[in-house]
């Protein structure tokens, strides 16, 4: 079954928009369903609540991560308006760069795969430099 997820990221009137994205979800059937929950009853009881508490903390980071886009966008279209206001290019391919590699540099320091590092933000830039098409085009 395939779900559209709208995303908006921003708050206090500075909402962005980001196009549709698409995951599959996959219902698992009631055989599948009933395995699981036999095997979760079957968890002790210190486990399951280590793993509670442990899925909590993952939860937390996840929303951390999401208002810290939020932030960056937020940036990032201000960017875009300036370079709007005076005609640059919305892509900037030696600062791009350079980001890759920092960001790298960073992802290895923090036992990050840098490949990972480099894939996430080479989706984020591609995000930035759509907005900043749209807002040269406005």
């Amino acid at each position: 079954m395939e779900v559209p997820l709208d995303i908006e990221v921003g708050h206090a009137g500075s909402t962005i928009a980001m196009p549709h994205y698409r995951r599959r979800v996959v219902e698992p059937g009631p055989g599948v369903r009933r395995f699981y929950d036999a095997l979760v009853s079957e968890i002790d009881e210190d486990v399951q609540a280590e793993l509670t508490a442990l899925r909590a903390t993952i939860d937390n980071i996840d929303a951390a991560v999401v208002h810290m886009l939020a932030e960056r966008f937020k940036a990032t279209q201000r960017v875009g308006r300036l370079k709007a206001e005076h005609q640059l290019p919305p892509a900037d391919p030696a600062r791009e760069q350079d980001q890759i590699t920092r960001l790298r540099e960073l992802a290895a320091s923090a036992n990050l795969d840098p490949v990972f590092a480099e894939k996430f933000l080479g989706f984020v830039i591609a995000e930035v430099i759509r907005h900043h098409e749209v807002i040269a085009r406005t």
